[in-house]
């Protein structure tokens, strides 16, 4: 006799990361959210946007081994198809850092070359790992000036003074003519 209480076995999920681009238009998602579907993948963490005339889609997708295989060999065909390039790479599960507290940059500031470098240096230097970033520029509404806005997620190390960081990074941001902001992710 079977016991009831017997849980099922686990089913084990691996996991791609999937990079694609292709001309900006309509039924493009559709499209490859179609293909992940019929593999039997599942779409974790997303990114997509227009990066001028392009659509750029960053995925991670989850699923069986044979799910993962299957959208794996389907990319030469979905590219031609779809009219996409496509970068792909099996992923392991993102460990988790229970000693890091996220915090939240936004920084606005007049367009200029170097400003992601410049931030992102002054995080690296200090070994805080970036979560996740995403940039744009616009035209100033009364002034017509180019302006650039940023806004990221940073992995602080819980044993880091945050006051003494916030501190430097406003130093740093003034020095630059930044303005910025450093809070935590709610």
């Amino acid at each position: 006799m079977k016991n009831p209480t017997k849980t099922p076995p686990e089913i084990t999920h691996n996991s791609i990361a999937i990079s694609l681009m292709g001309a900006n238009r309509v039924g493009l998602v559709e499209g490859f959210t179609k293909a992940i579907r019929d593999c039997g993948c599942m779409i974790g963490d997303s990114r997509m946007t227009v990066l001028g005339d392009r659509f750029a889609m960053l995925l991670l997708l989850t699923g069986t081994w044979d799910a993962i295989a299957k959208i794996e060999s389907m990319l030469p065909r979905l590219e031609n198809q779809l009219q996409i390039k496509a970068l792909s790479q099996r992923s392991e599960p993102r460990k988790r850092h229970t000693n890091m507290m996220p915090y939240a940059i936004e920084v606005v500031a007049v367009d200029r070359a170097g400003i992601v470098h410049e931030i992102a240096q002054f995080f690296t230097q200090r070994e805080i790992g970036v979560e996740d970033l995403y940039s744009g520029t616009y035209t100033a509404a009364h002034t017509g000036t180019p302006m650039f806005s940023l806004h990221m997620t940073i992995g602080v190390p819980t044993d880091l003074s945050i006051a003494g960081l916030r501190g430097e990074f406003m130093d740093f941001c003034d020095h630059l003519n930044l303005d910025a902001i450093m809070e935590p992710v709610k």
